[in-house]
Formats: C-alpha cells, sequence, structure tokens
C-alpha cells in the first residue's frame, strides 16, 4: 500500500447517486471525502484535464473513452490502481500497467443479462422489422391490411450462430431456448459448458440464420467481420454486434445490406463513437442502430459501479482482488516499480 495518502479521481459521475450506500459515497466514507475527486461533465475529461486532476492519484476509476497508456502512466508515477467501469478495456494498455505495478481491474459478470437482453431487442426489432414498421406510420403509408405487406423473418426454429462463447454470449444462448433454437457457436476452443454446439467459423457462417458477435476487441478480431465474412452468411441472415465497433469493416457491412448479401444488421456499437448523424451507416438499408445503451439500466450500472468501487478499493488496500487482469502488477508493486 502506498505511503502517501490515497487520493482517487473518478472520471464521470457514477450510477446509483451520491447518498448514503451509493458508490461515491462508499468511495468517500473508505478514503475521506476530500480524497476522491469526481469529473462532473457529461462528456469525457480531455487528456490535458485527466492528467491534472490525477496529480498526486493513486487511484483511477475510469470508463472505457478514457485512454490509459504508457505515457500518462510515466506522468503519473504514483498510480497504483485502476478500475474500468466496463467489461473490456481495449482502452487501458494492459501490459504498460503490469510493467508498472499498476493493478487493473474491471467490472464482468454483473452486465451480462443486460446486455444480452439488446443483443436481442436488435435481433427482434431487425427480424420484424420493426423500424421500418414505425417509418410506415409516421409517413402515413399504412394502408389497408395486405398478406403481402411488411412481411418479416420468423425466429422461432432457426439457428443462432455465436461468435466468441464468453460470458454475454451465453446469456444470449439461453434465451434462445424459449425460441426452441438451434445453437451454433464458435471461438478459440469448444466450452463444454457452453449450451450449444462448435463449429468452425465457417461452417457458423453458412448454417446460421442469426449471428451475434460477443469477441473481445484484439489485434485478431479487428475487422474480423469483413467481406468474406459477410459472404459467407445466408442471404436472409441477420447480423448482430454488442461487442466492440472496431471488429465490423463498416463500408463491408453496409455494402453487404445495400446489395443484398444479408438481410439485416442491429449494432450497439460502431466506429467512432458517437457516431455522426451523417455517417453511411445510419443511413444504410434495413438496420437497427442503438447508442452503446447494452448495459444502459439502472440495476446493471449501478451494481458495475459498486464492483468497480470494489476493485479500487481492494487494489489500494492491498485486499484480495477480485477481476484482477494483471496479478503479474503485484509482484511488480512487491519489488518496487522501476
Amino acid at each position: 500500500m502506498p505511503s502517501t495518502p490515497p487520493r482517487v479521481f473518478v472520471t464521470r459521475e457514477l450510477p446509483g447517486g451520491s447518498g448514503e450506500g451509493s458508490p461515491i459515497a462508499r468511495l468517500r466514507g473508505a478514503l475521506g471525502a476530500d480524497a476522491v475527486d469526481v469529473w462532473p461533465e457529461f462528456d469525457p475529461p480531455p487528456h490535458e484535464v485527466l492528467l491534472e486532476r490525477t496529480e498526486g492519484c493513486t487511484g483511477l476509476l475510469c470508463m472505457i473513452n478514457d485512454r490509459i497508456d504508457g505515457a500518462f502512466l510515466d506522468a503519473r508515477p504514483g498510480l497504483r490502481a485502476v478500475s474500468q467501469l466496463a467489461v473490456g478495456y481495449d482502452n487501458i494498455d494492459l501490459p504498460a500497467c503490469t510493467e508498472r505495478g499498476v493493478l487493473v481491474t474491471n467490472t464482468p459478470d454483473v452486465l451480462s443479462d443486460a446486455t444480452a437482453d439488446m443483443a436481442w431487442a436488435l435481433l427482434m426489432a431487425a427480424a420484424r422489422r420493426l423500424p421500418q414498421g414505425r417509418d410506415a406510420i409516421e409517413q402515413g403509408r399504412w394502408g389497408q391490411w395486405n398478406p403481402t405487406w411488411q412481411l418479416s423473418s420468423e425466429v422461432t426454429g432457426r439457428t443462432l450462430g455465436i461468435l466468441g462463447p464468453g460470458r454475454i454470449a451465453k446469456a444470449m444462448a439461453k434465451r434462445s431456448t424459449g425460441f426452441e433454437m438451434t445453437v451454433l457457436y464458435t471461438g478459440r476452443s469448444e466450452k463444454p459448458d457452453f449450451p450449444g454446439t462448435f463449429v468452425p467459423l465457417e461452417e457458423l457462417l453458412e448454417r446460421s440464420d442469426f449471428i451475434s458477435v460477443h469477441v473481445p476487441l484484439t489485434d485478431e478480431t479487428r475487422g474480423i467481420c469483413d467481406a468474406s465474412f459477410f459472404a459467407r452468411m445466408q442471404p436472409h441472415a441477420i447480423f448482430v454486434n454488442t461487442s466492440r465497433g472496431p471488429v465490423v469493416d463498416q463500408p463491408a457491412l453496409i455494402t453487404a445490406l445495400e446489395d443484398g448479401t444479408i438481410a439485416a444488421a442491429g449494432l450497439d456499437v460502431m466506429t467512432p463513437e458517437p457516431l455522426p448523424p451523417d455517417d453511411p451507416l445510419v443511413h444504410a438499408p434495413n438496420i437497427v442502430l442503438s447508442p452503446h445503451v447494452g448495459s444502459a439500466t439502472v440495476e446493471t450500472r449501478t451494481k458495475m459501479a459498486h464492483l468497480a468501487v470494489d476493485g479500487l478499493l481492494a487494489s489500494m488496500r492491498g485486499e484480495r482482488v477480485r477481476h484482477l487482469l494483471n496479478p503479474e502488477a503485484l509482484e511488480v508493486q512487491t519489488k518496487g516499480r522501476p
């Protein structure tokens, strides 16, 4: 534990308020009211402000759009703990943190159900063409009932293909049982406890009626959903992504939608974020977009905030740390930072 008094910067207001028992109140109760600085604006602090507000800090509670790299860590050598309010951590240079003895935690598990619900919402909205129905009403194109108008895709009894069999994907697969779906999945290796059949990627693309992506963003997965990926999908298939925007080659997706290579898509993540309203993706046909809100329920985001606080406090106190992403950093702390 650092010899200097603990001080923490939180890069955004946290869900759950600031009253008794809230995540912020817990931090201030544990460290002292003056030891916790919270950025009050909606948008993230600019880099120069992040540097200024973390001066003298031993802990940082950050979000996915706060860049924590080697240069930042070198400018703040007193930092010993970084807690990310998210599952993904591609904004954090984990090897750089490990090398400098900075413990990094994240918030898995608690958002799996909410994000799986969002993936299903996108799948259902795209399959049943809900945006097109709303447009027809608003634009006065809803005429008399006709048996061939606004036809959409059946979900029950179809095949769901899952790319990346992690926690959220498992929750997604479990939800498919109510629709009597066949579940295929692919990833680095077969998972004995995953509720589906492991197949190679090529087979998954060729057999699935719906494909849902749940991979982390790595060098290996960046751009994995490219033109060849979409070309292997069935023409009636629907593509859903709730993982990270850069795993998708967006121009290739737009082309696949425009030329009918695939039927539709639903995205909660995209590149860049926020997406400009004039971006070609916004105007692509048969697409459902949501603004990266997969975990955005009051209950889930509050749980995430408490978990982020737990990780930060445990890291700063030298206690056993749950969801520690770089346990090797403990040894660096013990030996002393280089």
